[in-house]
């Protein structure tokens, strides 16, 4: 198996994405995506290099699984109580790896927020603004739009925020949401009408009535200048997804270029979204809380010829999970997340991954200069690495690791797996996502994997 060695465009490791509408029909959108550090993003780092943009995009996958872990803890509390003086906001997983530019309002306004499939709230920076981070872009002023409506704290949009809610002297519905690195947005619940497509009209635009967002008076933390929110994708009923439904079907899918790729992903919503053909896996979308996260069932993991048991009994215990398949393995025991970048195990279970790999692999092992990975090998000078292929067993089918992003080089001379133990929460990342077209059906409870060249895509 080839490794990955990254190119000056460090496309899709850990694609934080910009969106532009390619193109509408009447069976869907599809749509382009590019990855954050490609040099057409707005947060493109030119002085950074290949391997100083990769080593932040590891780092920020570990201070993401703490605050999924964080945020699952805290929806499965009880006692959160609220009153209109004060409340506690749901705290919601730092901020994913995607950029998504949409437009807001009537006439229409850009903005650039960040888009989360482990969020549900939408929301924007606001006029007026008590409390702002920088935005390079102006700040979406409400009093400028005609479709913009706040909601009532009577109303079932202001119910469906939940615990996060509170209301105004005015009986304006108000949220709070706050994030695992202290991040956090306040502000009010309304409605507006959402765009898909550029402002300069180049191609078709798709808009979307009365769509519940935040208007973020006060916001601060380790947001972007360059972003304006976040653009919430998750399965919450206040996502974008579950709002569209009955516009998209409750469909969406992507399509993520390898990472060396000159082309740019895809991400389809409705019929476009359909994933089918006769190489399809089909795998149970598990229902479980909080319902933000796309949970699956991970059987267990082939390293060549050899297979691991997936045995996540502790992780059950600890987390809830509930039920289980055929084979006995806990239903719902991994998340799959396209803002983290890599994919996280249970400690145990990654301990016999990793010497299954240690026996097939002839090379000669090395240390992670920052302890981020704990199987490495030095690079052969004549760049001969080779690993054996791992397979994901899921519930229904069988996914292969995309070839190049197991095993990355991430400093000069030196490669390191990307499958990693955790303590807690089992996450598969984007990076074992590549290369194959992914389709989220929310009506019909499944996610279906399509080996793809994405590069060719359309």
């Amino acid at each position: 198996m080839a490794y990955y060695k990254p190119s000056s465009l460090v496309l899709l490791c850990f694609f934080a994405l910009v969106l532009f509408v390619e193109s509408k029909k009447k069976s869907g959108i599809t749509v382009d995506l590019f990855h954050r550090d490609s040099p057409a993003s707005p947060t493109y780092e030119p002085s950074h290099t290949r391997f100083e943009l990769l080593r932040k995009s590891f780092h920020r996958s570990f201070i993401r699984k703490s605050s999924l872990r964080l945020t699952s803890d805290q929806k499965k509390k009880k006692s959160i109580t609220a009153s209109s003086d004060s409340f506690e906001g749901v705290l919601t997983p730092v901020g994913g790896e995607y950029l998504m530019k949409i437009s807001i309002g009537t006439p229409p306004v850009e903005q650039l927020g960040i888009a989360d499939t482990g969020s549900d709230l939408t929301w924007t920076q606001c006029k007026p603004c008590t409390q702002c981070y920088n935005q390079t872009s102006p700040l979406f002023d409400p009093a400028e739009t005609t479709t913009y409506r706040q909601v009532s704290c009577e109303s079932p949009q202001c119910s469906a925020v939940g615990s996060s809610s509170t209301c105004s002297s005015s009986n304006g519905c108000q949220y709070q949401v706050s994030y695992g690195d202290r991040s956090y947005s306040i502000g009010d619940l309304a409605v507006e009408t959402l765009t898909f497509g550029s402002s300069d009209n180049v191609g078709e635009s798709v808009s979307f009535k009365k769509v519940v967002f935040g208007c973020g008076h006060q916001n601060d933390g380790t947001f972007s200048q360059t972003g304006s929110g976040i653009i919430g994708l998750g399965g919450g009923s206040v996502s974008i997804i579950s709002q569209l439904e009955k516009s998209i079907g409750g469909k969406f899918s992507y399509c993520l270029t390898f990472l060396d790729s000159n082309s740019s992903s895809k991400i389809s919503f409705g019929q476009n979204a359909v994933v089918s053909g006769p190489n399809v896996v089909s795998t149970p979308l598990v229902k479980k809380d909080p319902d933000t996260f796309y949970y699956l069932t991970l059987e267990g993991v082939s390293v060549g010829d050899e297979r691991l048991e997936y045995n996540n009994k502790k992780a059950s215990d600890d987390y809830g999970y509930g039920g289980s398949t055929s084979s006995g393995v806990e239903e719902g025991n991994i998340i799959i997340d396209s803002g983290t970048t890599l994919t996280f195990l249970p400690s145990e279970f990654y301990e016999g991954l990793e010497a299954s790999l240690v026996k097939a692999i002839k090379g000669k092992r090395a240390k992670d200069s920052q302890g981020m990975f704990n199987l490495c090998y030095e690079l052969p000078s004549g760049g001969g690495f080779s690993s054996p292929a791992i397979v994901a067993h899921f519930d229904g089918g069988d996914v292969v690791l995309p070839e190049g992003s197991t095993f990355v080089e991430v400093e000069k001379g030196l490669v390191c797996l990307t499958l990693v133990p955790s303590q807690d929460l089992a996450i598969f990342g984007n990076l074992h996502q590549m290369n194959h077209r992914i389709g989220y059906d929310l009506v019909n409870k499944v996610v279906k994997f399509l080996p793809t060249d994405c590069s060719t895509a359309e």
